[in-house]
């Protein structure tokens, strides 16, 4: 299809798609919009950055047209406050000439405002599962009216264990409606939950699922600790021009403090930005827009941010840490190379990492390739503690492969030196036992 202008969408939503700045429609849209229009329930699978959020949102809002009632008739859940935002904010885009109102709940701040948003009435929730149930049990939500539930990135619903609430929210809403999952990753585990309540779905799968977008240009260093790591950082960040908008995602909240109080030495405070779950709701919400709007030049971040984080032009994704959940890479390398613009994906790893790295080339099914370090870059020595933590971790690594490996850290077995007495005591009913003198020979 050659613009949006062939979908059967009415002249408002045409008109704010317009302004928008959209013309083509991205190969999820183009094979999912149709079919969602026509009331069919689909299950979506398109890489990170090819517009899956319009895919649904556009079906959903030609379909409620206007506003009707108080109650709830659509409700779209979403893993992070961060993306439920994100999916508010594209509602919010595409319904400018529309009478439709929506209702943003999330967890992290007080309910009273979003108590009383939802007592002025609306049409659409998007919400993260746990805030919602919350406001259902305190009865503030009413759900008989619900005709559409849309789950986005299900799988990490899943990973982050929403299963519960999940089912729980399936319980409370009408069996009639019209379900709809997107992600840009799909496993099995999440097929088998999906046959729970999608009935007979049209599988879109633009590309194979754990797919990086081809506008991604991936590359790997081998560092062998901590501080070759920060070193490696250093420099490449001493390319202002190459390196002007970039997101630096570490696998614990401790890891990204401690980037973030490096580069902030090096760099004036406004250049850095850190957001995780300890970070207040506020704090977070102003690093992103500040990010988004140009006037913070590095955001260290972890995987909170690696879903529904939508900025445009981010020149350079950097895991600083590889990931554990190995599909959390194609999450976190797609904030870089959106909506057709090309972006560079880096990889830092150590000896204990290059298990997992193998293991997302298994999943991408492709090789990273591996770039020397930089000129410049200090390569230091391990300390022994960290070289102590990744020895352990490669033997765990080693251990999950081969319960029988033994590695260096395995328990090994203590023989006390009164083994034998205490051996020979037990033979003789608790006596200890004595050697008997042996007699003059004759």
């Amino acid at each position: 299809m050659a613009s949006f202008e062939d979908f059967k969408l009415n002249r408002q939503l045409l008109n704010a798609i317009a302004e928008a700045g959209y013309s083509e429609p991205t190969e999820i849209q183009q094979k999912a919009i149709t079919p969602l229009l026509s009331g069919q329930d689909v299950m979506g699978i398109a890489q990170t950055g090819t517009g899956k959020t319009a895919a649904f949102v556009l079906p959903l809002l030609m379909t409620l047209k206007y506003a009707q009632g108080n109650d709830p008739r659509a409700l779209i859940l979403s893993p992070t406050r961060e993306l439920a935002m994100q999916i508010e904010e594209q509602i919010r885009l595409f319904s400018t000439y529309l009478d439709l109102r929506t209702v943003l709940l999330y967890g992290g701040l007080g309910p009273k405002t979003q108590k009383e948003q939802l007592e002025k009435g609306c049409d659409i929730i998007v919400a993260t599962p746990g805030r919602f149930l919350d406001l259902y049990l305190s009865g503030h939500i009413h759900t008989k009216q619900i005709k559409f539930l849309v789950m986005d990135e299900a799988d990490k619903m899943m990973d982050m264990g929403f299963i519960g609430k999940i089912h729980r929210i399936l319980e409370v809403v009408p069996r009639k409606r019209q379900n709809m999952l997107f992600s840009a990753t799909m496993s099995e585990l999440v097929r088998k939950i999906a046959g729970d309540f999608l009935a007979f779905p049209t599988i879109i799968e633009v590309t194979e699922q754990a797919t990086p977008a081809a506008t991604v240009t991936q590359s790997l260093y081998k560092a062998p600790n901590l501080r070759t790591k920060l070193n490696l950082l250093q420099v490449l960040f001493k390319d202002d021009e190459a390196f002007h908008r970039v997101i630096v995602f570490c696998k614990t909240k401790t890891v990204a403090d401690n980037i973030f109080v490096y580069l902030d030495r090096k760099y004036t405070s406004d250049e850095v930005r850190v957001i995780h779950a300890n970070k207040g709701q506020n704090t977070r919400i102003n690093s992103i827009n500040a990010f988004k709007d140009g006037e913070v030049r590095i955001l260290v971040a972890t995987d909170v941010a690696a879903r529904g984080l939508d900025v445009s032009n981010v020149s350079h994704v950097i895991n600083f840490d590889v990931p554990i959940v190995i599909e959390d890479y194609v999450h976190r390398i797609g904030r870089t190379g959106r909506a057709f613009n090309n972006g560079d994906a880096i990889t830092f790893c150590n000896p204990a990492e290059e298990y997992y790295v193998k293991k997302i080339e298994k999943l991408i099914r492709q090789t990273i390739p591996v770039l020397d370090l930089p000129e410049g870059v200090i390569v230091e020595p391990t300390g022994f503690d960290e070289r102590q933590a990744i020895a352990r971790e490669i033997d765990m690594q080693m251990r999950k492969e081969n319960p029988d490996f033994k590695g260096a850290f395995h328990e090994k077995k203590f023989v006390p030196k009164n083994k034998k007495k205490t051996d020979n005591k037990k033979r003789n009913n608790g006596k200890a036992f004595k050697p008997a003198k042996l007699g003059k020979r004759k």
